[in-house]
């Protein structure tokens, strides 16, 4: 598929704002169709939620969630140039509410550390297991606050998702297209 080198954000106080996206392997932003529909099962929570987006790449979820009201995001990615554009969109959106760390997202979330009322997993399609080991680390580790939300991305395919998420997971929503399959859980 080929993606356009930016992407727009689609709603809130930065509506119609440019990212750009790099041409890079396994990138794949999150669609603008997809974004809206994630954003209208969220409006009731976001406001002044704590969010973290674990394979962030061009940072569309974290940063459109920033547009739309939540606290701050912390955005994980492990690809250095990618994360450097997160930095650099960050900059230009003008925005110290969003905190980027160049880092392997599972490393990161064995530390010792926050915890989080929205979360995004998107990783690159090819990498599906990753799904299972966040999802486990989320849990272990404790990242997750009481009633947190959680957003899974997946090729259409690949229907593990509903079967690797904790039993007290309560599925909110799902949507499937031609390539992607997303869920948003409820966490109580």
């Amino acid at each position: 598929m080929n993606y356009p080198n930016y992407i727009r954000i689609i709603g809130g106080k930065w509506r119609g704002r440019k990212l750009v996206v790099l041409k890079n392997p396994g990138l794949r932003p999150t669609s603008s169709r997809m974004r809206e529909t994630l954003f209208n099962w969220l409006q009731p929570v976001i406001k002044e939620a704590q969010c973290l987006d674990c394979f962030a790449g061009t940072g569309a979820l974290g940063f459109e969630a920033l547009s739309r009201g939540v606290s701050n995001v912390t955005l994980l990615e492990i690809n250095r140039l990618a994360s450097k554009q997160l930095i650099q969109s960050a900059s230009k959106l003008q925005t110290k509410k969003a905190k980027i760390i160049t880092t392997n997202s599972l490393h990161w979330l064995a530390r010792n550390g926050s915890s989080f009322n929205i979360v995004f997993i998107d990783p690159p399609f090819y990498h599906n297991e990753l799904i299972t080991v966040t999802i486990n680390a989320l849990n272990q580790y404790q990242r997750l606050k009481r009633n947190a939300w959680i957003y899974i991305e997946t090729e259409a395919t690949n229907q593990e998702a509903n079967k690797i998420v904790p039993s007290h997971w309560k599925k909110h929503r799902e949507k499937n297209t031609s390539q992607v399959s997303y869920r948003l859980y409820f966490s109580p």
